[in-house]
């Protein structure tokens, strides 16, 4: 079959591989109908994610169909449509049990294996491990694309920014990062009862985006951040939650600088570098800062609301293009600015 593989840092390509087979009895094998790109590859290919090793098979969300199981799998049938979500859960360690699936101790203490530990699905095919306890079959009439977001970014935004930073009724929150993964948690705050949204970007391109996604206000940052949160905010003392949402140290430095005494900063971003924790400052606020991997708990809930269409789970693909052209939907996505790109949709047809 045709994969993409990651060499090393900065070097990727579409070579052949050994199609995948059942290794465990509980494992299957999906045929990759959509997949996607997400920035954590990009950070991969940075060199940012040592773990992962040169012949991997990067990638790790996906909607497929079942094409082979193994002798212990008896739930899932050949020719399920599924929902491929980026954390593997064996269902049974003491972290699945407690709701903490990113955390499984049988895949290896960390649930996101696919692209990181195990070949992913930027392929024609993928084996699945402990499919039974990870896979979500795809209801009936609903599509590829409104689907395929769920596997990571619209659970990342909503468990790691949304109810990690606690947002609650009439809340005010600033998301800083109108990326993908920050649109996510703009789309989902409004779940738990925020009052006030604001986008914080120096692209003008995202801060439209998050708009459309249900942002009340955009700003660039700076003094135009200051002087919004004086005045869109209760007191002017800040944001209830701030949520980072890039993975670099400025822009978690600026969420510890926007949010308010008691309040809390949910970092989601992925870091490759250190940011400085200005305790000095910070402990006698009373903040919270969290931080977190997803878990893929709320997909379940979020697939219901994606299939009644309370949430337009599709909005986040700008971009399509065939599975041999992974290549050059890894160009567009790493220069998502210069093409005005969210989040890509990979198809087999």
């Amino acid at each position: 079959m045709k994969a993409l593989v990651y060499h090393g840092p900065g070097q990727k390509s579409w070579d052949t591989v050994d199609d995948p087979k059942p290794t465990e009895p509980t494992d299957v094998v999906v045929q990759i109908d959509t997949t996607t790109i997400c920035g954590t590859d990009l950070h991969i290919l940075k060199g940012d994610v040592p773990a992962v090793e040169p012949g991997r098979v990067l990638g790790h969300e996906a909607v497929g169909t079942v094409v082979e199981t193994g002798a212990a799998v008896s739930a899932l049938r050949v020719g399920d449509r599924v929902l491929v979500p980026a954390i593997t859960s064996c269902g049974r360690c003491p972290y699945c049990k407690r709701g903490m699936p990113s955390h499984c101790r049988a895949v290896g203490g960390i649930g996101w294996i696919f692209g990181h530990l195990v070949d992913g699905t930027q392929a024609e095919y993928t084996r699945v491990p402990y499919a039974e306890t990870s896979v979500h079959v795809v209801p009936a009439g609903v599509t590829d694309e409104q689907v395929l977001f769920l596997a990571d970014i619209l659970p990342t935004g909503f468990e790691v920014g949304v109810r990690n930073g606690r947002v609650g009724p009439g809340d005010v929150v600033a998301v800083v990062g109108a990326g993908p993964v920050g649109l996510a948690a703009i789309m989902t705050a409004r779940l738990s009862g925020a009052s006030r949204l604001i986008a914080v970007d120096p692209v003008r391109s995202r801060r439209e985006h998050a708009a459309r996604f249900g942002a009340d206000d955009t700003v660039s940052g700076g003094d135009e951040l200051v002087e919004l949160i004086a005045s869109g905010t209760p007191d002017g003392l800040g944001v209830d939650v701030a949520i980072e949402a890039v993975g670099v140290p400025e822009t978690f430095e600026l969420c510890t600088e926007v949010v308010r005494p008691g309040g809390v900063v949910a970092n989601i971003g992925v870091h490759g570098a250190s940011a400085t924790l200005h305790l000095e400052e910070l402990w006698i606020k009373n903040i919270t800062i969290t931080t977190g991997l997803v878990d893929g708990t709320s997909i379940p809930t979020l697939l219901q609301l994606a299939t009644a269409g309370k949430i337009r789970s599709d909005l986040f693909g700008t971009h399509t293009f065939a599975l041999p052209d992974m290549v050059d939907a890894y160009e567009v996505f790493a220069h998502a600015g210069e093409h005005d790109a969210l989040k890509v949709v990979i198809t087999r047809q």
